[in-house]
């Protein structure tokens, strides 16, 4: 917690508004892929950049054992790829292959609606949170 209480309960609401809606996007993908939402997740994320198993257990919020059989599953799939990190050569690098790359764009595809309690909205309202979250993607 922040410590701020309204922006602590602003941000509950928020995630609770997303995670109550996104079922039917979720299952779009899931279907559309062929793969389960937690190895899409890793593939989202390492989409950004690429990571270690490590990262990717943080970032995934799994356990290093989940998340090394998240990846071998998917490195069996030849959707991700472990190379020495140049870094640090003792560890290595999770990124995605082509194939892995070809996965996260079909999942990027797969549309989204809106749900109705956000459509019911008016334009100025709509227009007034689109500004809200410029702002906070820019802060």
């Amino acid at each position: 917690m922040s410590g701020d209480a309204l922006a602590d309960a602003v941000w509950r609401d928020l995630a609770a508004l997303v995670m109550d809606h996104r079922d039917g996007w979720k299952r779009a993908v899931v279907d559309q892929s062929g793969l389960p939402f937690s190895r899409i997740r890793i593939l989202k994320r390492l989409s950004r950049t690429p990571m270690t198993v490590k990262e990717i257990a943080a970032a995934a919020t799994v356990d290093a054992p989940a998340a090394t059989v998240a990846v071998n599953d998917l490195e069996e799939r030849g959707l991700v790829v472990r190379e020495v990190n140049p870094q640090n050569r003792r560890c290595k690098v999770v990124s995605l292959t082509d194939a892995g790359r070809e996965v996260v764009r079909r999942i990027d595809a797969v549309r989204d609606p809106a749900p109705d309690v956000l459509t019911a909205l008016d334009t100025t309202d709509l227009m007034a949170l689109r500004a809200l979250l410029d702002k906070l993607a820019g802060g």
